[in-house]
């Protein structure tokens, strides 16, 4: 009996996975008996400081049937120069088909170009997956790329099998964990703003969600880290919003960063919720006690430090909205001096809409109280194309793709755009939109872009785009895949210098930075 079972079950799962009958012959070939083969894969993933582990590259081992165990004792590699000076050690976890680091199998601090990784593996016939991670040293500039490449295993009688290393690309960009889940004590980091301020400083922000990753209302406050060496390193967090006890009903979160270059002054913008007066539990009216409130800080040297929060939902809200507040990410300065947060407001019948608000005193006070173009519309990002015209980008909650409207009249008319809701796929995500005035080729030209999960159905694939005629047009040459892990999904640009965009995006609880050539998205 049990042998018959032994003979039906591997039939029975054949089955199942591929609707194959048993009872008709295999027509296909049977594998090829006693060949092993060795292939390597690279993911699109950055290597980041302060991760104890970026998979890097994986080993597809496949031993076919009538071989012995293999032993094999060493993994052979070749490492670049620029990565070999930022690298402090290559890890070998033998783990699945995704990567796991629970099972370390070698470590090496790579001396030279080629080297080799100490192994102790002693593999049957069947699939086996080998990872190479690799861990960068403390002091690493985050400017330099890393290659590396597993090229050959070699086994305890010196007999060598090649690796076949594919179409993969093999060189990655570097970046840093600005914040990850557990540092000093809190859950989850989310919903990053960056930019760089006239003195070169960066300037990043974000919700700390001190007890889970869940949404306002909670525990939350607004954090801010701060950078002078262009990303390098970055200082102890700073909690720059607290709306004070009882924090876990006092919350405030999803924070947007400005900077006005006419007084250097930095405003940062969230929502706060005392009590359940988030979306869901807001009811409208101005007062706290009913509705979400728009709240605003301030520095006036450099995000050294910052003023108390205070609201201006009087200002800018219709009492009739069930609630209004900031889109995450960054605002703008125009060029005739207005400051301007791209916004959201809900109806009294829940049915959100993107719009803006602006300040034409340089945040002495703000104008709202503008209709948004596009209902079930909701986190947006606004910039000023020409002279005078906003181009406002919008998540949108029918999914598939981001939604886009522009005004010359700061709102008082918007027309949809010839790109609205069939160029930009979007997952129902935050996204981010910036200008910048960057070297392309040897020229200097203003260049819209855009990053989010480059995906229509999970937030996956961190992507960077370029638009180089102002958002008419998102050509494929002009992007380049970030980061290709599932993800919380939100990003936040900013300009470095004339040759570098720089991008603060989530994982899973964490928040990275990383530093992008514009010669690397537009080719």
């Amino acid at each position: 009996m049990h042998k018959l079972l032994y003979n039906f079950w591997p039939c029975f799962l054949l089955m199942l996975l591929s609707g194959f009958n048993c009872s008709k012959k295999n027509t296909t070939s049977p594998p090829p008996t006693g060949q092993i083969t060795a292939s390597a894969f690279a993911p699109a993933t950055p290597v980041l400081k302060g991760i104890t582990a970026n998979p890097f590259l994986r080993v597809v081992v496949q031993i076919f049937s009538g071989n012995l165990e293999q032993q094999y004792r060493k993994i052979q590699c070749t490492i670049n120069a620029n990565g070999l000076g930022e690298v402090q050690k290559v890890d070998a976890y033998l783990s699945g088909d995704v990567f796991a680091a629970n099972n370390l199998i070698g470590s090496v601090t790579p001396s030279s170009a080629s080297f080799d990784i100490p192994v102790t593996l002693n593999l049957h016939p069947g699939i086996h997956y080998i990872w190479l991670s690799v861990v960068l040293k403390n002091d690493a500039a985050i400017n330099n790329k890393v290659e590396l490449h597993a090229t050959k295993l070699i086994d305890a009688a010196a007999k060598e099998l090649s690796i076949d290393q594919g179409t993969s690309v093999y060189t990655k960009l570097t970046g840093i964990a600005v914040r990850k889940g557990g540092d000093d004590n809190v859950n989850t980091y989310r919903i990053p703003g960056i930019l760089q301020t006239d003195r070169g400083t960066l300037l990043s922000v974000y919700d700390i969600r001190y007890n889970s990753s869940a949404d306002l209302p909670g525990n939350i406050d607004v954090g801010l880290s701060r950078s002078t060496d262009s990303g390098k390193t970055w200082e102890s967090m700073k909690v720059i919003m607290d709306m004070g006890p009882p924090h876990d009903q006092n919350g405030i979160g999803d924070p947007t960063i400005l900077f006005d270059p006419v007084t250097k002054k930095i405003f940062v913008a969230a929502l706060w919720s005392k009590g359940n007066r988030s979306i869901a539990g807001s009811i409208g009216g101005i007062s706290p006690d009913s509705t979400g409130q728009f709240v605003l800080v301030s520095s006036a040297d450099d995000g050294v430090t910052w003023s108390a929060p205070y609201t201006i939902t009087p200002q800018i809200k219709e009492p009739v909205w069930k609630i209004f507040f900031n889109g995450p990410g960054s605002g703008i300065a125009m060029q005739d001096g207005k400051l301007v947060f791209a916004s959201q407001y809900w109806t009294s019948a829940n049915v959100p809409y993107s719009t803006i608000i602006y300040s034409d005193n340089q945040g002495a006070t703000w104008k709202g109280k503008i209709l948004g173009p596009k209902s079930n519309t909701t986190e947006s990002q606004v910039v000023e194309t020409t002279p005078g015209t906003l181009m406002l980008n919008m998540r949108d909650n029918r999914g598939s793709f981001r939604s886009v409207a522009t005004t010359s009249n700061m709102g008082a008319n918007w027309t949809e755009h010839s790109t609205s809701y069939n160029t930009l796929p979007d997952p129902v995500c935050m996204g981010s939109l910036i200008k910048a005035k960057v070297n392309v080729n040897g020229t200097m030209k203003d260049v819209l872009f855009f990053s989010n999960p480059n995906s229509s159905s999970g937030r996956v694939n961190i992507t960077i785009k370029a638009s180089l005629d102002l958002g008419q047009t998102w050509i494929a040459a002009h992007q380049l895949l970030i980061d290709e892990r599932q993800c919380y999904g939100y990003s936040s640009l900013t300009k470095i210098d004339d040759n570098t965009i720089g991008i603060l995006y989530e994982g899973t609880k964490d928040l990275y930075f990383v530093k992008v050539a514009v010669s690397e998205i537009i080719k």
